[in-house]
């Protein structure tokens, strides 16, 4: 189990459920890291009594140092301080938990100083996964996936030959619209698009679920993590959450990690690994859960699907232009800025227009994301 942890993206859902399953593991947190939300921040930080706490937003920063001026821990701002956060000293372990690109550099400076990272943050694999992998494998950097489905898959190959797999199988419930037309989700509300039928989440990976982009961003993800082709990874919808993902090895054989939807598991996982601890998270009632299902995507209706799908087939910066332009179609929406089907609009308008570059180094890697937000940015004006 890790000796000392560092939250980035503590205020979010990742971030409280960590700090809860660190809290309980009596695992020390020496670093806090978010947006914004100083509120929350002031409250974590008298709470958990970290050394440290960044802010990447300098007016906010501003306003915690007043906040927690009678109280001995150090704030800081701007990307610089995230980096801090990653290696504060007597953390082994950094939870990248928030969320979008601004997540990229505090992870490979972790990696740099050899910590274990515990992934959430989807952007950094999707925006440089190559770039990532290939330092986490020269420092000597444990990469766990925090991501429910990643971590079964992981689970699912610990202490198996990588030369065994066929393919893995990446599940997901569908969303809130499954089965639902383009026609249909032509009306959908972002009230609506965040109530996940399953899963508590933030608002902006719910509305990613609904779109089922997010399946797209874990099926880049996983290429990177477990080291496999497009064509060995195959979406299945699964509409009960019970099953996180599979793993089809050369004989036939399939491997399932099964539990309740509860992220807690997967986080207490990736800070225990590789022991396993007693949790709080209630095991899986099988015969109240009755039956199971899955499906083929139909990527007709979820055009975000087929998209990432094909950007993870293309490479180079294309799921980074991708993910760039979501994050700002997506806030637009949730905004009311726009309507639901136009996520897919502007994203792939974005990937259309955008020069797509093979290895690209991470100034390109950089270049290309803001590239991509101000094309979205444009269309919008």
């Amino acid at each position: 189990m890790v000796k000392g942890i560092s939250i980035l993206g503590s205020t979010g859902s990742i971030g409280r459920q960590t700090a809860k399953a660190a809290s309980r593991l009596g695992i020390p947190i020496r670093a806090l890291a978010a947006r914004r939300d100083t509120a929350l921040l002031e409250e974590q930080a008298r709470q958990l009594r970290p050394e440290f706490v960044a802010v990447y937003e300098p007016a906010a920063a501003a306003d915690l140092r007043i906040r927690l001026a009678d109280t001995p821990v150090r704030v800081g701002d701007g990307e610089e301080a995230l980096c801090a956060a990653a290696v504060i000293e007597g953390a082994d372990c950094v939870v990248t938990g928030v969320s979008g690109s601004i997540g990229l550099r505090p992870t490979l400076a972790a990696i740099g100083e050899s910590r274990r990272i515990a992934l959430a943050n989807k952007e950094t694999l999707v925006c440089a996964g190559e770039l990532v992998m290939a330092a986490a494998e020269r420092c000597g950097a444990e990469i766990l996936p925090v991501d429910s489905e990643h971590s079964a898959i992981f689970q699912c190959l610990t202490g198996r030959d990588r030369r065994e797999l066929r393919r893995i199988l990446l599940t997901g419930s569908g969303g809130p619209f499954r089965g639902w037309t383009r026609e249909q989700t032509a009306s959908v509300t972002p009230e609506q698009a965040v109530r996940h039928p399953n899963w508590n989440m933030g608002a902006k990976i719910s509305v990613d679920s609904a779109t089922m982009m997010n399946k797209g961003l874990e099926f880049v993800e996983a290429m990177h993590l477990f080291g496999v082709t497009p064509d060995q990874i195959k979406v299945l919808v699964h509409p009960e959450s019970a099953v996180h993902s599979m793993v089809e090895l050369l004989d036939g054989t399939v491997i399932a990690q099964l539990g309740v939807p509860d992220m807690g598991l997967p986080i207490q996982y990736a800070l225990t690994w590789p022991e396993r601890r007693r949790s709080e998270t209630p095991a899986l009632d099988f015969a109240a859960l009755g039956a199971m299902h899955f499906e083929e995507p139909d990527l007709e209706s979820v055009p975000c699907l087929r998209l990432a799908m094909e950007c993870a087939r293309r490479g180079g910066t294309a799921p980074c232009v991708m993910s760039a332009a979501n994050e700002i179609a997506v806030a637009a929406f949730l905004g009311h800025r726009i309507g639901y089907n136009d996520i897919y609009r502007l994203v792939a308008s974005a990937v259309e227009d955008a020069g797509i570059l093979d290895h690209p180094t991470l100034g390109e890697i950089l270049d290309a994301d803001a590239a991509a937000r101000e094309h979205v940015r444009r269309d919008l004006s």
